[in-house]
């Protein structure tokens, strides 16, 4: 049977739908059009969302973990409950995100994603795992953040097949800093396999991030955190970041990894089509203060703040938050921020379909109430 989904209004998020009507059936999106001066049709079941918002689940492609789970420890079987935890935020798809660690502890946490991407989910509305993001082994040890030092490597081609290998060819994304030696032999062959290379945990001057952006790379991890900072003479890494129009680049918005004013100069730089939400959320993340994993180490958390050693150590914030965030900090409206969650990640990542509503494209999306809060997350036709 189909369904007629009804609201105050939808963002595709390119457009913007008052009064919209979206026909559902079989987990598909069969209509997307305007409600104004029509009806339903009367064969159809009505599901009427009143005042609120329809528009894509959001899209998190840097995610260590949620729900006391880690992406690096957790058995395939119980990723699920992530899943469920995230949909409950309005995220609907994900890259489980690793960190530095022992090469085989890697490649067995690789494998073990990989079958969960591959798995068959059940019928229940939850985030569905769809590619990886190495964030590590590839890394400046001046700018490595709470990364292991003993576990960074100079990268190199087989090293990188390695990880390419055991993940089953499911690696989508990398973060990797372009200054360090091999760097940028194997974002050119990363580049060539498709993957995001993005820039990040990177003391790279201005031309070796140009360098970068020449061989291949496309995107920034996580600005400004674990960067050689701006400097109006030598700009480094950060003015290839802001000043390219070519490159999108991600932001934590919590509120703690960047000031709101800083928040408000990147979204000005990088616009409503390059600007990237991501939570760099770890097991934390919808868990009471204590100690959690994150992939090798433990991290403290206290009044929404994660730090291990004393520094930053990935975030508890949850994709809506940061939606929300975004207008609070600046002058974006709900649409603007709900892009940066949908279209601009996926666009990023080569998975632009999951980013928008279209006709024919799966029924999954995000109701918000006004305010950007989620009432509802329905994946491809569950959780009505």
């Amino acid at each position: 049977m189909r369904i007629a989904l009804t609201a105050r209004r939808l963002y595709t998020p390119i457009d913007e739908i008052e009064s919209p009507l979206v026909v559902v059936e079989d987990g598909r999106i069969v209509e997307i059009s305007s409600l104004a001066g029509k009806t339903a049709a009367r064969n159809m079941r009505i599901v009427d969302f009143g005042d609120a918002i329809l528009a894509p689940g959001f899209f998190d492609i840097h995610i260590h973990g949620g729900a006391g789970l880690d992406v690096m420890q957790a058995a395939p079987s119980e990723l699920p409950r992530l899943g469920k935890f995230l949909a409950s935020h309005g995220v609907t798809g994900y890259f489980p995100t690793t960190v530095a660690a022992p090469l085989d502890s890697t490649c067995a946490a690789l494998e073990r994603l990989a079958d969960a991407i591959e798995a068959t989910i059940d019928g229940t509305a939850q985030a569905r795992p769809l590619g990886i993001h190495l964030e590590g082994p590839f890394l400046s040890h001046k700018r490595r953040g709470v990364h292991p030092p003993e576990w960074l490597v100079e990268p190199t081609i087989a090293i990188f097949d390695r990880l390419w290998q055991a993940a089953r060819g499911h690696v989508c994304m990398m973060t990797i800093a372009p200054e360090i030696p091999g760097a940028i032999e194997v974002i050119k062959e990363a580049a060539r396999r498709r993957v995001c290379v993005s820039i990040g945990h990177s003391d790279a001057e201005l031309p070796a991030a140009r360098d970068a952006v020449a061989a291949g790379a496309r995107h920034a991890t996580h600005t400004f955190n674990a960067m050689r900072p701006l400097d109006h003479r030598a700009p480094g890494i950060l003015g290839e970041v802001l000043a390219d129009d070519h490159i999108t680049a991600d932001m934590i918005v919590d509120g703690i990894h960047v000031a709101p004013e800083v928040v408000k100069l990147f979204l000005r730089a990088k616009g409503t089509e390059r600007a990237v939400l991501i939570t760099d959320a770890i097991s934390a993340t919808g868990m009471p203060d204590g100690r959690y994993k994150l992939g090798p180490i433990e991290v403290d958390v206290k009044d929404g703040k994660c730090t291990y050693n004393g520094s930053l150590a990935g975030s508890v914030l949850t994709m809506d938050r940061a939606v929300r965030n975004v207008t609070q900090f600046s002058s974006w409206s709900l649409r603007d921020a709900v892009r940066a969650a949908t279209l601009n990640p996926t666009r990023a990542v080569g998975f632009e379909k999951y980013g928008q509503l279209a006709a024919g494209g799966d029924a999954t999306f995000v109701v918000l109430s006004p305010a950007g809060e989620v009432v509802k997350t329905i994946v491809r036709g569950q959780g009505f």
